[in-house]
């Protein structure tokens, strides 16, 4: 359980998600649910590019993990009548990689390409004339032989997605002429996501029921669909074929999800920081040592719900442990302990932005 791998409450897509996560997927804008300013948005600038017959501005999507940035890549290309080209920043090494992808491209296809914030700096060079002239240079040939080709592209569009907005390089984010940061989701949009799923599965589920896994879906849609599906497998077995508030209440203890929609690996990071550290602050490094998790996984995976929802408050200094924190774990909190910890540092919150 300890593996993020197996973790039924990452946002990180694994291998069940697969296929199964195509399926329940909108494929119109219209049916989207959630993300009302990011909707309004597009669906203006769509409109816009095809009465113009252009191709759309290239697209910045960021934020955590689950939250849609590839379902809405993939609608952006139905609705400009394009086909997507889904690659990642990792997966890009070369420069014949990129040319590759890009020529095989037609006009008004979407190009999307994920953790681009890990494009190495010598593709990016070859990618600014690509977006801002539809135009690739290649060098043939070496030394004083060596001369340009430029090569005429498509009228595409690039979506590129990260969850680390911080680590874009500021002439590649410049690029970009619609940027939007992707928020966790509602209750009421999670539990109208449950509600279609479910459709889409042919399982019967309660309002009740569908509120409960709302709650505990850590405001993605991604863990929704799959608590879903997980909570479905034990309505199956112990159930009568109806998903109530009863089934998933037990089913979602039996994975160890709480309300909070917290499992046992959130919960011992907050005991770490209050049994081990006396609530903090602790850095980073040490708490990923002490969690056994690496410190990346801990500030993209872990952190950014704990923050967003209060229970972790981050400073200069490292990690400390909210009121809420010590609530939730049924702890004991000395009277004023977090704000004498807090009246030291200037607080930041999950973007670092001082607070």
């Amino acid at each position: 359980m300890d593996d993020i791998e197996e973790r039924i409450i990452t946002s990180s897509i694994i291998e069940e998600d697969i296929g199964a996560e195509y399926s329940l997927r909108p494929q119109r804008l219209r049916e989207y649910i959630g993300q009302p300013k990011i909707k309004e948005k597009l669906n203006i600038f769509i409109k816009a590019a095809i009465s113009r017959e252009e191709a759309l501005d290239h697209v910045l999507l960021y934020g955590p993990p689950g939250l849609g940035k590839t379902t809405l890549a993939n609608i952006i290309a139905k609705e400009m009548k394009g086909n997507l080209k889904i690659t990642s920043g990792p997966a890009i090494e070369r420069a014949g990689d990129l040319a590759s992808i890009l020529t095989s491209l037609s006009d008004y296809d979407v190009l999307f390409i994920d953790e681009i914030h890990r494009l190495s700096r010598n593709i990016e060079e070859i990618l600014y004339p690509a977006m801002e002239d539809y135009a690739l240079d290649i060098v043939i040939g070496k030394g004083a032989s060596a001369k340009s080709i430029r090569l005429d592209l498509p009228k595409f569009t690039l979506i590129g997605a990260t969850t680390r907005i911080g680590l874009l390089t500021a002439p590649l984010r410049d690029r970009f002429g619609v940027l939007s940061a992707m928020e966790y989701y509602t209750q009421d949009e999670l539990k109208e996501i449950v509600i279609r799923s479910s459709d889409i599965l042919k399982v019967e589920i309660t309002d009740e029921a569908a509120v409960e896994i709302a709650r505990r879906s850590r405001g993605t849609p991604r863990i929704a669909n799959r608590l879903l599906k997980r909570v479905r497998d034990y309505c199956d077995v112990k159930g009568n074929g109806i998903i109530d508030l009863k089934i998933a209440r037990l089913a979602s203890e039996l994975l160890e999800i709480d309300g909070e929609g917290f499992d046992r690996i959130d919960n011992k990071m907050l005991a770490a920081i209050i049994d081990n550290f006396n609530g903090g602050p602790v850095g980073i490094e040490t708490l990923s040592y002490f969690i056994g998790e690496e410190i990346g996984t801990l500030e993209d995976v872990y952190e950014p719900y704990l923050i967003q929802k209060g229970f972790i408050i981050r400073t200069p200094r490292g990690r400390i442990a909210s009121e809420k924190a010590y609530e939730h774990l049924n702890k004991p909190l000395k009277k004023s302990k977090v704000h004498k910890n807090l009246r030291q540092f200037t607080v930041f919150d999950d973007k670092d932005n001082e607070i």
